[in-house]
């Protein structure tokens, strides 16, 4: 696919070179082609570049040939690169818009993707991010859909030696506001299922990061399933890690309780979880939390 996509990109590159050479200016690139003829053409760009000593009109023709190829290759992503990857923020358990990175990702096969429930492995920081190994990505969230203030990003860094996806931000309970948060779908292919079969495990294992004012802060992990029949419907659970460290931390499914219309007063199905969310909620800070693994455990 890449040697394809390389050879179509020379092909556009010598087009590109080859108009430009025979139109000089926009001015004849804009005139009426079905009226006009390549003698025309010729004599209009001649007229154009008769107040311009052959020098100038030299260097303007370059100019233009490498505007035009910067710009063709800016538009397929081959240049202006970021690599620092910030997803924008919405509402809570549903899904929002995303500032797309520059960095034209190369999508391995489906069979390269494994599923969560096979491996144990939800996250490992092992792919590119903000991609997991099970295909699919983290995407940020916040209150704001619901008239809160609260603002966060997601990035990679490396912290004390361990990459990880880290949640930045600020919780605001302005509005009745009051979260932001990381998520990601658990399934790898929604055209086999939506939903992914915990049912062999205990629980969520986490390797976390806190970094803040306080010597400890509290986080939630939301888990969604087909029961969750609102946006705001998840079973939660609540941990409180200590700053400066990392640590880890396991929550046991029957340890999550169900929050909002079809989960309260229900024990959750993991037979059938949906979705991850790992939350700062409830509280005005400064976030900045850094997640390295999320994995299923099983008690020995």
């Amino acid at each position: 696919t890449l040697m394809k996509s390389s050879s179509k990109c020379i092909s556009l590159l010598v087009g590109l070179m080859a108009v430009d050479a025979f139109q000089p200016s926009s001015c004849t690139r804009s005139m009426d082609r079905s009226s006009t003829t390549g003698k025309s053409t010729a004599t209009t760009g001649m007229a154009l570049l008769s107040n311009v000593t052959s020098d100038d009109a030299e260097k303007v023709q370059k100019r233009r040939k490498r505007d035009k190829i910067m710009a063709f290759l800016r538009n397929k992503g081959a240049v202006g690169r970021n690599q620092d990857f910030s997803t924008a923020m919405g509402v809570d358990e549903g899904p929002v818009g995303k500032n797309k990175s520059a960095v034209r990702k190369i999508e391995k096969t489906a069979a390269a993707y494994k599923w969560c429930t096979d491996t144990g492995i939800i996250d490992d920081c092992s792919e590119p991010f903000p991609t997991t190994p099970s295909g699919s990505e983290w995407t940020g969230f916040t209150d704001q859909v619901m008239g809160g203030v609260s603002i966060g990003k997601l990035e990679r860094q490396t912290i004390d030696g361990r990459e990880c996806n880290v949640m930045l931000g600020k919780v605001s309970l302005f509005n009745n506001g009051g979260f932001i948060q990381m998520a990601q779908e658990l399934t790898t292919n929604s055209a086999v299922s939506m939903t992914v079969d915990a049912s062999a495990y205990d629980g969520i294992e986490l390797d976390v990061y806190y970094r803040g004012e306080e010597e400890a802060e509290k986080f939630n992990v939301h888990l969604r399933t087909p029961a969750c029949i609102r946006k705001f419907s998840s079973f939660r659970n609540t941990f409180e890690v200590k700053a400066g460290e990392w640590q880890t931390v396991r929550l046991p499914f029957d340890e999550f309780v169900g929050h909002g219309p079809g989960v309260v007063d229900t024990q959750i199905n993991t037979a059938e979880l949906k979705r991850i969310g790992i939350v700062a909620i409830g509280k005005a800070m400064e976030v900045n939390f850094g997640v390295a693994k999320v994995a299923l455990f099983k008690n020995e």
